[in-house]
C-alpha cells in the first residue's frame, strides 16, 4: 500500500474521536496503512517491570491512527 505521508510530516487527523488534533508523524507503516502521530491517539499501555521502569504500570504511548483518517498539511 503507498502512503502519501511519510516520517516528521505534519498532519492533521480528519475523522474519528481525534478529529482536528494535529502532529508530526513518528512512524508510518505501509503495510498495514497506519501512521503513529506525536499527540494525535493516546492510549494506555501496561509496562512490566525493568531496569528502565523500575515501577512497571500503566504508561500513555502514541497509538496509530489509520492512513485514510489524516491529512497532510503544508
Amino acid at each position: 500500500m503507498k502512503s502519501h505521508v511519510k516520517k516528521g510530516d505534519e498532519v492533521e487527523i480528519i475523522a474519528g474521536n481525534h478529529k482536528g488534533k494535529r502532529g508530526t508523524v513518528l512512524s508510518v507503516n505501509a503495510v498495514k496503512g497506519q501512521v503513529v502521530v506525536e499527540g494525535g491517539r493516546k492510549i494506555k499501555k501496561a509496562v512490566r517491570r525493568s531496569e528502565k521502569n523500575p515501577d512497571g504500570g500503566l504508561q500513555e504511548v502514541d497509538g496509530p491512527v489509520h492512513l485514510s483518517n489524516v491529512k497532510k498539511l503544508g
